[in-house]
């Protein structure tokens, strides 16, 4: 970790983020990418694959991804099935129940959501595997109806296994761009999907942007961020902790302490400055300190940069949480380490990343679902509404759609 000081007023959140830029030339590569196996199909996937990560693509067998399961390690096996149990009990919590509404014309509106019937998952697999991803993503899909569940990952034993321990119905050992745009538009060998859900690189998320209408998807995330508001009482050795295991991610990873206080700014770049030295997975990612007038402008700071994570490691975390409008997920207190939320806390690590925080939240069962109204219109409340129709239809220029509304008059 590459430690810097602020002070807040005064870093705006656009300067924390820029710490950390974006690798240039990313949506060209994809672009051309994207294009090609929009127009070759296999033929494209294997030649970047090659070109990449000097293998071919191939869907994995059934056998192979029960193979897997068996063999991995059984403590992580357990822990796994944990993760997937804790991910479902929170992904069936949430409503889906149709509401109806009857209006005073007499007609009513009946809203309900409509699983999408293919979902493609990401589960990225190169610097690192991530298993926890393919539950994340799968699990929700599942509580949500979706029938048919299809994986593309890089690959690992793990990734398989967390496969077969969620019932994926197709794996395909491919990744980067060249995967997402086979789920977008179809190979020979993998037919489109409705909806791409999962994190990975610059290059994948930038593949999720570009076939954006062609299919749906969660969102951008990546690279990963935290932020981290503490006060006095925090754990200088736990916040560095926290800090560190998220720049494990990469050089890219943005990480923030926001504190009103110098010797805990101080503490922690110490830590920070240790871990770095002594564990390998610790990466090059820049750390803005940032020392703030109260713990109120701290998260008034976190607000405005609408991070990935945001940790509250403060005395009362409750009542601060009331402060907070823009994080994808918040860990309350001295115990709450993202880390808890990345594995087997119940919440999803599929967050919005980018500041997209502040429209945006966590991948969900209602991700892989699309609203609907049914409009029923008996005689009477058609009666009633056409007039009306036709008034706004004609000022609009669309007299016909005005006639279409009468004619049931």
């Amino acid at each position: 970790m590459r430690a810097a000081r602020y002070t807040f007023p005064g870093v705006s959140a656009a300067e924390i983020r820029a710490l950390a830029p974006p690798p240039a030339g990313v949506r060209e590569a994809v672009a051309e990418i994207v294009d090609d196996v929009r127009a070759r199909g296999d033929a494209a996937l294997r030649d970047w694959t090659r070109r990449f990560d000097d293998a071919d693509p191939r869907r994995v067998p059934p056998s192979e991804l029960r193979d897997a399961l068996n063999a991995i390690d059984a403590g992580v096996r357990a822990s796994l099935k944990l993760e997937a149990d804790n991910v479902r009990r929170v992904a069936e919590a949430e409503p889906r129940e149709a509401i109806g509404v009857d209006l005073p014309e007499g007609q009513r509106i009946e809203l309900r959501e409509v699983p999408v019937q293919r979902a493609g998952i990401y589960a990225p697999g190169g610097r690192a595997a991530y298993p926890s991803t393919a539950l994340m993503c799968a699990v929700p899909a599942r509580v949500a109806g979706v029938e048919e569940l299809v994986v593309v990952t890089p690959g690992s034993e793990v990734i398989l296994a967390a496969c077969a321990l969620c019932g994926v119905d197709e794996v395909h050992l491919v990744g980067g761009a060249q995967a997402i745009a086979a789920l977008a538009f179809g190979t020979e060998t993998i037919a489109p999907v409705d909806v791409i859900v999962g994190p990975g690189n610059a290059y994948v998320q930038e593949a999720k942007r570009q076939v954006v209408g062609t299919v749906g998807i969660d969102g951008v995330e990546g690279p990963s961020e935290l932020v981290v508001v503490a006060d006095e009482t925090a754990d200088a050795s736990l916040v560095a902790l926290d800090l560190a295991a998220q720049s494990e991610h990469g050089d890219e990873t943005m990480l923030v302490l926001a504190t009103p206080n110098a010797e805990l700014l101080a503490r922690v770049e110490q830590e920070a400055a240790r871990l770095s030295a002594e564990r390998p997975t610790v990466s090059g990612a820049p750390l803005a300190l940032v020392q703030t007038e109260s713990v109120e402008t701290a998260v008034e700071l976190a607000n405005a940069i609408a991070p990935e994570h945001l940790e509250l490691a403060v005395a009362d975390a409750d009542a601060l949480a009331g402060l907070v409008r823009s994080a994808g997920c918040v860990f309350l207190g001295r115990n709450g380490g993202a880390a808890f939320g990345d594995y087997v806390a119940g919440s999803n690590h599929v967050l919005p990343t980018g500041g997209a925080a502040r429209f945006a939240g966590p991948l969900g069962a209602t991700t892989f679902r699309r609203r609907q109204a049914l409009v029923s219109l008996p005689d009477g409340a058609a009666a009633r509404l056409a007039p009306h129709v036709g008034n706004i239809a004609r000022a609009e220029g669309f007299p016909v759609h005005g006639e279409s509304a009468e004619a049931r008059a």
